[in-house]
């Protein structure tokens, strides 16, 4: 399999050495070029994705040119070793942007020799396994990440949280006599190097921090992908807040429960945009390690929080939408596709829209929509108290009162259906003879004319028929109705109206 080295140099060409030693082969020619800086070794944008990479390369002809690469993408690649992943980014000062997904770069992950990565603020390991002990060193060694993907990895729970998990077990353990508790050894006596758990009453961090190159990951081979059939969940690795993280991506995991997603709001406390997308998340009501729901408010932790992609969600309860509305800085939801939306009894989406728009007053975005406006909000408010007005108390929502007291009580709306009758009754006159029929208005003159031939005996191509509006008789006479083509209800044809028929005289 090639090096990183080898792949760029069969992409972008010979190294610069190699060139000079064939110039003396080279018939040389003197044209005019305009002046131009002379092209870099490699560009600040470097795609290598599916080259089947497995290592760095030559670390002084890496360095000599890779030095100024801002972003690198080596998905689809076959990096399994987190040393090589750091050798390469050991020779890119400057990377700004790094893309290792379909790599299996699982773990564990060792402290790598001096390398800053200082400006590396986009990581994307989307569908790499990656471990939840390996995302907390990770967190540790990029101070300046802002957006970090971890979609496809199948997680079950977020493993990482500021709060010290053994501390809480053991609290609650106490009640129980003890040593069952989670933060107590083991059968064997032993407790797990990478808890923290700080007998010295040390800060755990710094605890943490001494063991990142001792401490591994269990076996991803022990995870269960599905969720129904997790066992215990296992304790979350103890971290601190990374304040630089803003965005964070974990599309298409099996997580369920807002318990675990609080975890992520205490590991990123600045956090602006969150993507649940394809998550089975089934409310957004806390619940604790045993399913049990708990007091926590659903944005205690999401302060900042400005978008939130629950799309494909498992959530059926319009109680989980008014919770989103407390979320204090919350502008832009996406909230496609879920269960709710089978079930509701509001029959168009544009009805859907309205209630949604009503229930959620911060909110100036929805699902990917244009800005909702003030003329907008206040039809779809007035729309959602008429949508209560006959529905008992105990089945109206506590934002139907605050918008009585916004709007006032509203009457219900008159329904007036403004299309034309499809079928009206017509009387047909033809010399002495007179009949009523109903009339379907879709119809064409010619379909008329053939149906009319059997009652009048009167052949459809020696027909004249004249179209006589009751109300209008007086004013405007006769209208010839000329055109084979046109349709009935063109001439507003209405219940009452008279259609004269005439034989064609010959000529």
């Amino acid at each position: 399999m090639p090096t990183l080295l080898e792949a760029l140099e069969e992409k972008y060409g010979m190294e610069p050495d190699e060139k000079e030693e064939h110039v003396e082969e080279e018939v040389l020619v003197s044209i005019f070029v305009p002046k131009l800086p002379p092209r870099q070794s490699t560009p600040q944008l470097l795609i290598l994705n599916d080259c089947n990479i497995d290592r760095a390369g030559e670390p002084e002809d890496l360095k000599k040119k890779c030095r100024i690469v801002k972003e690198l993408d080596l998905a689809q690649n076959k990096l399994n070793n987190w040393n090589e992943v750091f050798v390469i980014l050991s020779h890119m000062p400057r990377v700004e942007f790094v893309n290792l997904s379909l790599n299996h770069l699982t773990g564990p992950i060792q402290k790598p020799p001096v390398t800053k990565m200082d400006h590396l603020r986009n990581l994307v390991l989307n569908n790499t396994k990656l471990e939840w002990c390996s995302v907390e060193k990770l967190l540790r060694l990029l101070p300046a990440l802002e957006e970090l993907h971890l979609s496809l990895n199948e997680y079950t729970h977020v493993l990482i949280d500021t709060i010290d998990p053994f501390a809480a077990s053991g609290a609650s353990a106490s009640g129980d006599g003890g040593g069952g508790g989670v933060g107590g050894g083991g059968k064997d006596g032993t407790v797990d190097a990478t808890s923290n758990n700080n007998a010295n009453g040390e800060p755990a961090t710094s605890q943490t921090k001494d063991t990142m190159s001792s401490c591994s990951c269990p076996s991803s081979e022990s995870t269960d992908p599905n969720p129904s059939h997790s066992g215990v969940e296992p304790p979350p690795f103890q971290t601190d807040p990374h304040g630089g993280v803003r965005k964070l991506h974990l599309t298409g995991n099996y997580i369920s429960e807002w318990g675990e997603i609080c975890r992520i709001g205490r590991v990123f406390p600045q956090l602006e945009a969150l993507v649940l997308a394809d998550c089975p998340l089934r409310s957004l009501n806390p619940t604790d390690s045993q399913g049990n729901e708990n007091d926590e408010e659903s944005h205690k932790y999401f302060q900042q929080l400005k978008l939130l992609n629950l799309s494909n969600a498992k959530i059926d309860s319009w109680e989980d939408i008014d919770r989103l509305a407390e979320f204090p800085s919350l502008s832009n939801v996406r909230l496609q596709y879920w269960p709710l939306w089978a079930r509701t009894d509001s029959t168009t989406e544009h009805e859907r829209r309205q209630l949604l728009i009503a229930r959620l007053p911060n909110i100036s975005i929805l699902n990917g929509g244009d800005t909702i406006g003030a003329v907008e909000r206040e039809d779809a408010e007035r729309s959602f108290i008429r949508h209560y007005l006959d529905k008992p108390d105990e089945e109206r929502p506590r934002r139907y009162y605050e918008l009585i007291e916004v709007h006032g009580q509203l009457d219900p709306l008159v329904n007036i259906d403004l299309r034309p009758e499809r079928k009206v009754k017509v009387r047909f006159t033809f010399e002495d003879k007179a009949i009523e029929r109903t009339v379907d208005v879709n119809r064409t003159v010619s379909d008329l004319k053939s149906r009319l031939e059997r009652l009048f005996d009167v052949p459809a191509a020696r027909m004249r028929l004249f179209y006589v509006d009751q109300d209008f008789r007086d004013l405007q006479g006769l209208e010839e109705m000329k055109y084979p083509h046109k349709v009935l209800y063109s001439y507003n044809i209405r219940s009452g109206d008279e259609i004269i028929i005439e034989r064609k005289v010959k000529s």
